[in-house]
């Protein structure tokens, strides 16, 4: 009895030090992967990894509107040749979908307007973005938060990054322009490129806004 005990015990050494080498080890639970967005179009598609460390209200908010099915069916509507790509509202007939409150600036972060980076749209208020977001074509400096200026004032939230895709983004970024749309024909493509649909790849997010499904 004495050696079949000292085996289970020996056994249960051995179990509990591998199970110990799979703790992460910080003392946390297991990092998890980052959520990501596929956004199909048109003319292909791209992935959005999201950045919910450094701009956690940005990423459940662009969350909540994919998971609404507000982005499916819009358009590209902006396509300004080496500076962004734009999207968000705006439906192929030129009709602007509602949008739900405005989300706070979040660029007191490292993330930069660099290309590939995913960021919210916005008006003057820092304050008020809402659903429209945009993909950097360069690196746009201009468009990150001011130095000396106070937290969360400036700039514009980059919270994510296209992790698959850029070709797509680029071919976009190439289509011919003069069309109709909220900015000059000079950055609007002549033929609407279509959002067919966006899909969220993970479960349910930690306190999504209200409106989320």
């Amino acid at each position: 009895m004495l050696r079949i005990g000292l085996g289970l015990a020996v056994a249960a050494f051995f179990v509990a030090a591998a199970a110990a080498q799979t703790v992460a080890p910080t003392g946390g639970s297991m990092a998890m992967p980052p959520p990501q967005a596929k956004v199909e179009t048109s003319l292909g598609t791209f992935t959005i990894s999201l950045d919910r460390i450094n701009a956690p209200k940005s990423v459940a908010n662009f969350i909540g509107y994919a998971r609404e099915g507000h982005y499916d069916g819009t358009t590209i509507y902006r396509v300004a040749s080496g500076f962004v790509i734009q999207m968000g509202s705006i439906e192929a007939s030129g009709v602007s979908r509602p949008v739900h409150a405005s989300i706070p600036l979040e660029t007191a972060t490292s993330l930069k307007n660099v290309r590939g980076s995913v960021a919210m749209a916005r008006q003057g208020d820092p304050d008020s973005a809402t659903a429209e977001f945009f993909v950097n074509l360069a690196d746009n400096p201009d468009l990150d938060a001011k130095l000396g200026a106070p937290p969360n004032t400036t700039g514009y939230t980059v919270f994510g990054r296209v992790s698959e895709g850029m070709d797509v983004v680029d071919k976009i970024a190439a289509v011919p322009l003069g069309g109709k749309g909220p900015f000059p024909p000079a950055s609007t493509p002549a033929a609407p490129v279509l959002i067919k649909k966006v899909t969220i790849l993970e479960s349910p997010a930690p306190n999504p806004p209200s409106f989320a499904k």
